[in-house]
């Protein structure tokens, strides 16, 4: 017997294109954080996020074009120097030091997260109305 085809990668890019990149594993902890980071980040009431192992994220085109920021102890977020759009963020250290986060707007195959959560909705800004507000 043999063992099931992986899925197709899901495919990605940034907004001019010249960063691109293959996530090569099942998405995980979908978030919308509405941290101030993630909002400064992004120029929007939250980020959207989902995680895979580092190993994972495959930058295919465009590797010269990626900065990163330390925005906080610990944390690093990537980003294109050329458009830029917000790519990932990750853990320097600690337990899941070995995983990114990929902002999820810059995916270009369709994805449907099987759960999802809203994070550090403590910090959302006043101007922000959720659906069920509206």
């Amino acid at each position: 017997m043999s063992s099931p085809t992986p899925p197709p990668p899901l495919l990605g890019s940034c907004l001019c294109g010249s960063v691109r990149y293959e996530i090569r594993s099942p998405i995980k902890a979908v978030s919308h954080c509405h941290c101030r980071m993630c909002q400064k980040a992004h120029g929007a009431a939250f980020g959207s996020y989902g995680s895979v192992p580092a190993a994972d994220f495959v930058l295919t085109a465009g590797a010269d074009a990626v900065r990163s920021h330390l925005s906080s102890p610990g944390v690093t977020r990537s980003f294109c120097a050329h458009c830029g759009s917000p790519l990932s963020w990750r853990r320097d250290r600690g337990e899941w030091a070995d995983w990114i986060s990929v902002a999820l707007g810059t995916l270009d195959t369709p994805f449907v997260p099987g759960k999802q959560r809203h994070i550090h909705t403590e910090s959302m800004p006043a101007w922000h109305v959720p659906d069920s507000a509206s």
